[in-house]
């Protein structure tokens, strides 16, 4: 901490510059008088407290910058009216829109203090640098949909993943990363490291009209000339060249990135983003005065980028090998995050800190991308789950009341780490134990006003609040009505096929035959084994039910419409049978108790 430039200014300058507006009063809300933004963090305007990492703290300062920025001749920025910057690149016409922030309210407003500086500019394109939702879900707030639509080749593949797969356990791990229920506070949420938090409005999505699949692919859109630098997962840059503006998307940024995020997902693959980058300062490195990106404040200087995406392609290269150096000497994940330590100049550089990603857990997600989760250790291949296990563990160690007198001793050696631990156990044998439950609570508390990480801090945080008060509800999830109609034939029946429940349908056997008339498909569902299988342009082989209809229908039927208006063949016995083999899932799993 102490070798931390805090002397240095010139981040606050940055995020100053070129400030023109900002929205007052900074409330934004739904049509029914539901707020999903304010700005509640004034008092980040305060010293640090001894409730907050300062480096944190100064961090959370910076995001908490919020109102229209003039970027460079042409190019604005709204910046703190959602997690996502809202970015505006001026055309012959009109703008073009560069990732609409997460929710329409916050966009449609974002979109309004611009036009009220920079007049009544249609909007002529919009441009996804991401699958992920903060990228596109308040698209509808910008454009009814009637403009060119830019997203990398697969984006929507990536975009069903993030939202519909996985979407509801990572809908309810984000309430822990984003902080949700946390007051705004010295003592509470600060951010989330790469900003100060994600909007809870309407979210929403305008498929992709044209596909970027190339390095180097241009496009010219209202007069816009853009070059592209697409990547993994969907993900995209792109040069301006006229105005010499590179933007960065998420490919670098003010922080260290996450190749696991704790609320889950596909793993990142360090090394192509050591390729991506060093591409990147090649082809365009020399040609931009300016970067900016989708989060955070812009960089200006052409030394300044080359060397930002420099420190960035380091990092990802020394985090990749470095963690396989130590995996082929035996090292398993938590012993290599321990023991990763980074060079000098990455350690004391600010835009490499750990406030959304971190070293350590990025070490064990390169650990797992090339080992998976298992260290090897056959003690560990067979283990009971976590409840059956801390039962045992708290009776060797005497009963609950003793785990609680060992982890007092623990709190006292300020060995927070450890006290967790042991709690963690005895909560899970017992839920019912409150001086466990209360005495976790208070490492938690303690453990997260510590941390340097924003989403860390959230995480302990809100796993205090939850120990204190019970499960805090999950936000609603980016599944959107545009998501679903959006998803191909092929995608909503395998959204169909993950809430199967097997065992139930080990004895079932039936099929399905889909005719979507509008796009000319023929589909097969079969029920087997449990598993529900699909095949497209099956045999002609007999079903036990076939349906014509079309691709609304066919959602609106598998939402619960019935098959009212459908053209049939067969019993609808079968497709009212698989319909009560369906499970919902669960928002609001527990997270800190059994």
């Amino acid at each position: 901490m102490a070798d931390l430039p805090f002397g240095d200014r010139r981040d606050f300058e940055d995020a100053d510059r070129g400030f023109l507006a900002k929205l007052d009063p900074t409330v934004i809300k739904t049509a029914d008088g539901r707020v999903v933004w304010d700005d509640s963090y004034g008092f980040l305007r305060e010293d640090c407290p001894e409730t907050a990492h300062p480096s944190l703290w100064r961090q959370a300062q910076l995001c908490a910058r919020h109102g229209l920025y003039e970027v460079c001749e042409g190019i604005y920025q709204v910046r703190g009216l959602d997690l996502t910057n809202l970015t505006l690149v001026e055309g012959e016409r009109g703008v073009l829109v560069i990732d609409p922030l997460l929710s329409t309210e916050c966009a449609a407003a974002a979109l309004k203090l611009y036009r009220a500086h920079r007049g009544d500019r249609p909007v002529t394109g919009v441009i996804y640098t991401s699958a992920q939702a903060d990228h596109y879900g308040g698209v509808r707030g910008v454009t009814d949909g009637a403009v060119p639509v830019l997203a990398a080749a697969g984006f929507m593949e990536h975009a069903v993943a993030e939202s519909l797969h996985a979407g509801p356990a990572m809908a309810r791990r984000s309430v822990y990363l984003h902080g949700v229920a946390l007051p705004r506070s010295p003592e509470g949420h600060l951010g989330c490291g790469l900003g100060l938090a994600a909007s809870t409005g309407t979210t929403s999505l305008v498929p992709p009209t044209l596909d970027i699949a190339r390095t180097g692919q241009e496009e010219l859109i209202d007069g816009v000339r853009m070059v592209f630098h697409p990547g993994a997962l969907a993900e995209t840059s792109l040069l301006l060249p006229d105005r010499r503006a590179l933007y960065l998307a998420d490919s670098a940024g003010r922080g260290q990135p996450d190749l696991l995020p704790p609320r889950g997902a596909a793993v990142r693959d360090a090394r192509a983003r050591v390729r991506h980058l060093t591409e990147a300062i090649t082809l365009f490195g020399g040609r931009a005065d300016v970067a900016c990106a989708a989060h955070y404040w812009p960089l200006w200087g052409r030394d300044n980028i080359v060397g930002f995406l420099t420190r960035h392609r380091d990092l990802y290269a020394y985090l990749h090998d470095q963690t396989l150096r130590l995996l082929n000497k035996g090292l398993t994940g938590p012993e290599i995050a321990e023991t990763l330590r980074l060079p000098p100049e990455l350690e004391r550089c600010w835009h490499t800190r750990g406030y959304h990603g971190s070293a350590g857990h990025n070490a064990k997600a390169v650990y797992q991308r090339y080992l998976g989760w298992f260290d090897g250790n056959p003690a560990h291949l067979w283990e009971h789950p976590p409840r059956e296990s801390a039962i045992r563990y708290v009776e060797c160690l005497g009963g609950g009341a003793a785990v609680v007198a060992f982890a007092r001793r623990y709190i006292d050696e300020n060995d927070l780490r450890f006290a967790a631990q042991l709690l963690n156990h005895a909560v899970f044998a017992d839920e019912g134990n409150k001086e466990a439950r209360d005495l976790l609570a208070e490492v938690y508390t303690r453990l997260g006003h510590g941390a340097e990480n924003g989403t860390w801090r959230n995480f302990y945080l809100m796993g205090a609040l939850e120990l204190a008060e019970g499960i805090v509800p999950a936000t609603a999830g980016t599944a959107s009505p545009d998501l679903l109609a959006a998803l191909t034939v092929e995608q909503i029946f395998e959204s169909i096929a993950i809430r199967l429940d097997g065992p139930r349908a080990w004895h079932e056997r039936l099929s399905i035959d889909w005719y979507v008339t509008d796009l000319g498909e023929r589909h097969r569902m079969t029920l087997s084994n449990g598993a529900l299988i699909h095949q497209a342009n099956p045999p002609d082989e007999s079903a036990d039910l076939t349906l014509k209809l079309t691709k609304t229908q066919l959602v609106g039927l598998l939402t619960g419409k019935g098959v009212e208006g459908v053209e049939r063949a067969g019993s609808t016995a079968a497709l009212q049978r698989l319909i009560a083999l369906l499970d919902r899932p669960t928002p609001d799993f527990a997270i800190v108790t059994a």
